[in-house]
């Protein structure tokens, strides 16, 4: 499938949480999630917190990675991609 027949298509990726994260996830380590193709983190986000909304408790102090490299809530998504949510090392 070429890139213009891709537009509009959803994209697949692993949704992988850390530490606090993966408590406030309910003890999930891992998702998949379907978004549209051209999604940002951000928009990943949104749907993961509207799953797991507990998670709202570490937004301000997390960070992301993407396909093991930080990136900024602004960063494009793409099938296969792996998104991590990072919670701070400390608990506080």
């Amino acid at each position: 499938m070429d890139e213009e027949n891709k537009k509009g298509a959803d994209v697949e990726i692993k949704v992988l949480f850390f530490a606090r994260a993966r408590d406030l996830a309910g003890g999930v380590s891992e998702m998949m999630l379907q978004v549209p193709s051209g999604s940002t983190a951000q928009d990943c986000l949104s749907k993961i917190f509207t799953k797991h909304p507990r998670l709202e408790e570490i937004r301000e102090c997390m960070v992301l990675a993407l396909n093991l490299e930080y990136a900024p809530e602004s960063a494009v998504v793409n099938d296969k991609d792996e998104l991590a949510i990072i919670p701070p090392i400390s608990g506080g």
